[in-house]
């Protein structure tokens, strides 16, 4: 089993909704240190929300769709007498929202003709109704873990 992690690094809550997620979030989404845009990016997709569904707080909407874009059990490979596997695994909490983050971020860049905090804020809305690219891709990864699931007995 692998050794604990010891010199992690911590992120503090963001400024304006002092959530470590969106702070996490807003790191994800930066692109060679502009940590400034990234910000703007990321609250103008939450306003957007705030404005398309008239609701009062926007972090439900991102918790939701985190939590449907995350996937619950993946495939990993393993390799036995010469042979590779497709090994059905859980996901850690921690891995589940980094490819969560990953999933809609690349879905919402995938798009052309639109700023990135209105293509965010689509992604994030559609991930928050069970639909869009990044729910596509996590049922895609747990068809592909139910498919292997005869493969479980490998597992580490």
């Amino acid at each position: 089993m692998r050794r604990k992690v010891k010199n992690r690094n911590i992120v503090g809550p963001d400024a304006k909704y002092d959530s470590t997620k969106v702070s996490k979030f807003i790191n994800y989404v930066m692109q060679g240190g502009k940590k400034s845009t990234a910000q703007e990016i990321v609250y103008g997709a939450f306003d957007i929300i705030k404005e398309k569904m008239k609701i009062e707080d926007p972090l439900e909407v991102f918790n939701m769709a985190l939590q449907n874009a995350g996937p619950v059990t993946e495939v990993r490979s393993r390799r036995i007498g010469g042979a590779n596997y497709q090994v059905p695994r859980e996901v850690r909490d921690d891995r589940r929202f980094m490819l969560a983050f990953r999933w809609i971020i690349d879905a919402a860049s995938a798009k052309k003709g639109k700023a990135m905090k209105v293509k965010l804020a689509d992604e994030l809305m559609a991930a928050a109704n069970n639909e869009g690219t990044a729910v596509k891709k996590k049922e895609d990864t747990h068809r592909m873990a139910e498919s292997n699931k005869a493969f479980a007995h490998f597992a580490w």
